[in-house]
């Protein structure tokens, strides 16, 4: 049966990802703006530069990129929870194999079919929220149809932001359900301690957090997407005619 030591450490569980999901939600953390908040405004900057070409193959690509990344993370989601309901026909050879463990806390067959079961809910929940996810997308894509080309744009420019701000808040709900599918798919990863023991479910489940925080506000995939200045030698304007090309006598070694 369950101990006090596993139900602390569930409940740690469920109030560490309710926290951290509601701490995305924020605008800022440690005066540092998420990862997620600053694609928002990349999101952004993507629909509102399609309003600037009548060329909307490159949008398209784009949208096809993202749902395609969608549903390959619900049809894994959907494996995963086929899964754990084989695992569970198999409890007593897994369960025999965990009891000669070292370090497993051995619970018996009901606590570890219960184990099995909650893993499977996990995934079931990253399932609903990817297969929504897509449908979103899909629908960001019928939306996207509806922005004018150049020609109307220019004609009349508050209708055109208007479709351009239907598709940019379409995208990033759709984009909010993909993370919340992707950070539980994490999460079992942390979920997995449980099958050892719950200082360990404890232990993963804080280390798999402190991954995704550290993404979220310190990782170099942030600083990537931050607006910053360009170095002083990187050239964005064409080189004057008298000046000597690229690679020639110029003693600095090029750029």
């Amino acid at each position: 049966m369950m101990t006090t030591a596993d139900y602390i450490a569930l409940a740690f569980f469920a109030l560490i990802w309710f926290g951290y999901s509601r701490l995305l939600r924020g605008a800022s953390l440690f005066g540092r703006t998420s990862l997620t908040h600053a694609m928002i405004e990349r999101r952004r900057e993507w629909i509102y530069n399609s309003l600037r070409r009548d060329l909307k193959m490159i949008d398209t690509q784009i949208m096809a990129g993202l749902q395609n990344g969608t549903a390959f993370f619900a049809s894994t989601s959907i494996f995963a929870v086929g899964s754990c309901f084989a695992l569970l026909g198999a409890t007593e050879k897994v369960d025999a194999v965990f009891a000669d463990l070292p370090l497993v806390l051995h619970s018996g067959h009901a606590v570890f079919e219960m184990k099995v079961g909650g893993l499977a809910a996990l995934f079931g929940y990253a399932f609903f929220k990817f297969g929504w996810s897509y449908r979103l997308f899909n629908y960001c894509t019928i939306l996207f149809g509806g922005i004018p080309m150049m020609r109307d744009t220019e004609r009349d420019i508050v209708a055109a932001e208007r479709a351009a701000e239907r598709v940019i808040r379409m995208n990033i709900i759709a984009g909010g359900h993909f993370n919340e599918g992707l950070r539980a798919i994490f999460l079992s990863i942390g979920y997995l301690g449980w099958f050892i023991n719950p200082y360990v479910f404890m232990l993963t489940t804080t280390i798999v957090i402190v991954v995704l925080t550290r993404r979220q506000f310190f990782s170099e995939a942030r600083l990537a997407i931050m607006d910053a200045q360009p170095p002083s030698n990187l050239h964005l304007s064409p080189i004057p005619r008298g000046d000597p090309p690229l690679g020639g006598n110029d003693s600095s070694g090029g750029v």
